[in-house]
């Protein structure tokens, strides 16, 4: 988010790192947007599913599930290019990532919403719930809408729209209906209840080791 602070150019620069659509045309907003719309989806991907396939499964599940996951995201594209080898490749990715995904955004409302959150919320947690259950099965993805309706819901902005992707439009189903600006706070915000998530997880973890 610092990066978006700085410059217009180096938003973009910097987003593109780590998102797969078109950067060189995005506005700030769009680049707050997916930056979010990634953290959220990366905390599923990156930390939380790879937990709890270490924790169902050990070392060997934890790895088989990060090349599954890798292969999702160099092939998984609906894509003339990529419609073939990568349809396959989502579908397993999706089998894997099914449970983690709603793990994930009821550990993010949890962590937005236990005692030592600062702040106020627009929702209390079961109206984020019912936020994440409704939004959720929005998205294209059946896993990846979940984290992301939870960050939408603790933020209440909306996500999704109109991207291109290796040249070609595609247009996600808005999760969220609430259109405004997003801001710096709201990055740090996310970040936090991020962290606080993968805090939860982590917990969890050892409470199953001491059981």
């Amino acid at each position: 988010f610092c990066a978006a602070d700085r410059s217009l150019e180096e938003g973009r620069r910097q987003v593109s790192r780590i998102v797969g659509r078109d950067t060189s045309r995005l506005s700030d907003q769009e680049i707050r947007t997916a930056a979010l719309e990634t953290l959220a989806e990366n905390l599923s991907d990156g930390v939380i599913a790879p937990l709890f396939w270490l924790y169902v499964l050990g070392i060997p599940g934890m790895l088989t599930y990060k090349m599954i996951n890798t292969m999702d995201s160099m092939l998984g594209y609906r894509t003339e290019r990529f419609k073939d080898f990568g349809r396959a490749a989502a579908r397993i990715d999706d089998a894997a990532n099914y449970l983690p995904a709603r793990l994930t955004a009821l550990l993010m409302a949890l962590a937005a919403y236990i005692p030592f959150r600062k702040g106020k919320s627009a929702r209390n947690l079961k109206e984020e719930l019912r936020f994440i259950r409704r939004y959720g099965r929005m998205h294209a993805s059946p896993n990846s809408g979940y984290p992301e309706a939870a960050l939408a819901g603790i933020l209440d902005c909306r996500f999704g729209g109109p991207h291109h992707y290796f040249g070609e439009y595609c247009f996600k189903p808005y999760i969220g209906n609430r259109l405004r600006p997003l801001t710096t706070t709201d990055m740090q915000q996310a970040v936090t209840v991020n962290r606080r998530a993968e805090i939860l997880m982590i917990l969890t973890g050892v409470l199953l080791y001491l059981l």
